[in-house]
């Protein structure tokens, strides 16, 4: 068995920023800026690359306007790589037409800056895909911690999204297992999302068993998927 290199593991989407021996990207919230004190000039170098967003968990914790305004001027730094996460999430109190308010504008805003978008979404996949048919987008969409099942997975491939699979790939009972066997390679990425203990390489390992491919082999691929989707320096 081939040994883990994890400077070869890209972490896509994660909320720690520690030092890390491989390539991440942080994900950020309007809302955290704001309650700093930070507006638009605004996220350290030092955090390397990021994304930020309007997640739906927040929208009411911020001015929407100026927390729109706020991702318009940060997503002009280099080291700024996608717009996220955002996304739709029925299983909030916050009404879906008032999230659906607050994503379309983070739709469009992707699209004129020409950066992915990275999903957060549950229960919500049927308005999610009628959104992006309606919007005829053409930047990719990553949905982000998929866990659902192999049909839905199907559904979101089709229509051109990425899936980045997260610590359920651990559970041998997940639905991640099940979707990530029929996902083609070239639309999937990797992260830890919120799982401050667990390593990339512990996702990368569960993936490659699940695949049946060589670690190497899936490092290989998911870098070109990377170099694919996100514009970078």
């Amino acid at each position: 068995m081939q040994a883990l290199d994890n400077s070869r593991c890209i972490d896509i989407h994660c909320h720690q920023n520690a030092e890390r021996d491989h390539l991440q990207i942080l994900s950020l919230d309007t809302h955290q800026l704001a309650a700093h004190g930070q507006s638009g000039d605004l996220v350290s170098p030092s955090v390397g690359y990021f994304s930020i967003g309007i997640h739906p968990w927040f929208i009411e914790r911020q001015n929407i306007a100026e927390a729109l305004q706020t991702l318009t001027t940060v997503l002009s730094q280099s080291n700024a790589l996608a717009i996220g996460e955002c996304g739709l999430d029925k299983c909030i109190t916050t009404p879906l037409a008032q999230q659906v308010q607050v994503f379309v504008p983070q739709v469009e805003l992707a699209e004129a800056l020409g950066k992915p978008l990275i999903i957060h979404c549950v229960k919500a996949f049927n308005e999610l895909l009628q959104i992006k048919k309606a919007r005829k987008t053409s930047v990719p969409w990553i949905i982000h911690g998929f866990n659902a099942n192999p049909v839905v997975a199907a559904q979101l491939i089709k229509q051109g999204c990425y899936l980045s699979f997260g610590k359920a790939l651990l559970n041998e009972r997940s639905q991640a297992q099940k979707a990530l066997m029929q996902t083609p390679l070239e639309r999937v990425f990797l992260e830890t999302d919120a799982a401050e203990d667990m390593p990339i390489g512990e996702v990368y390992a569960a993936a490659a068993k699940i695949t049946a491919l060589p670690i190497l082999a899936l490092q290989q691929q998911i870098f070109k998927n990377f170099e694919r989707v996100f514009p970078h320096d």
